[in-house]
């Protein structure tokens, strides 16, 4: 939606520097612009209050190109998948229909209700894409061998620590476009603002064993 104001905001001042803007293009355009930004907090704000404010990422759905990459990533792989942030649920979707037990962490009510709908909508049994309300950061995720997130850079390293707490050792975790700090990489895929990065828990554990330790004075 952001992207959709800058577009309307170049369009404007491609128009050229007309001295007298007419005033029923200026009030419809402000309109347009108002109406757009309070869809855009819609689908962002709800939930926000609930969170640290260290902790917050505005919604920010996956590409079609990321989405792929996920599930190149997740070739091979069976069993429980968690989806961290899961927006309008395309990435569940995705996976569901790959044949894993899919749940979307989503503390936006709306975006929740969206994805629930299309559930309903196209057919998916529930035991295969779940739609959960609820605050990823205060669940304990021990149960899932696979979780896919697409969060924000500031987060990555706290998310890193939970993980590391949580998941079992024959975890993969999927990281689009913002890589974990530290974290070898089993493989990646993409490249650019699609790139999507793999990761074995199990090793990830063996290296950062390995790494020397900090010595604080």
């Amino acid at each position: 939606m952001e992207d959709s104001i800058e577009v309307i905001l170049q369009d404007r001042g491609s128009l050229g520097p007309p001295s007298r803007p007419h005033p029923v293009l200026t009030a419809c355009s402000a309109a347009l612009l108002t109406g757009l930004y309070g869809v855009w907090c819609l689908f962002v704000l709800p939930g926000f209050r609930k969170i640290p404010w260290n902790l917050k990422v505005p919604y920010l759905p996956s590409s079609k190109v990321q989405t792929l990459n996920i599930m190149q990533l997740l070739e091979g792989r069976t069993g429980r998948l968690a989806d961290l942030g899961s927006g309008d649920g395309r990435v569940v979707f995705a996976a569901s229909s790959a044949g894993f037990q899919s749940t979307g962490f989503e503390i936006n009510s709306i975006l929740v209700a969206c994805a629930r709908s299309k559930a309903r909508w196209t057919g998916v049994p529930s035991g295969q894409a779940t739609f959960v309300k609820k605050d990823f950061w205060k669940t304990d995720l021990s149960t899932y061998n696979n979780v896919t997130a697409f969060l924000a850079p500031g987060v990555m390293e706290v998310l890193g620590e939970k993980l590391l707490e949580e998941l079992p050792d024959d975890a993969c975790v999927i990281a689009s476009r913002f890589p974990f700090p530290d974290w070898p990489q089993k493989s990646s895929v993409g490249s650019g603002l699609d790139q999507t990065f793999s990761y074995d828990i199990s090793t990830v554990r063996s290296h950062l064993r390995k790494m020397p330790k900090t010595v604080v004075h």
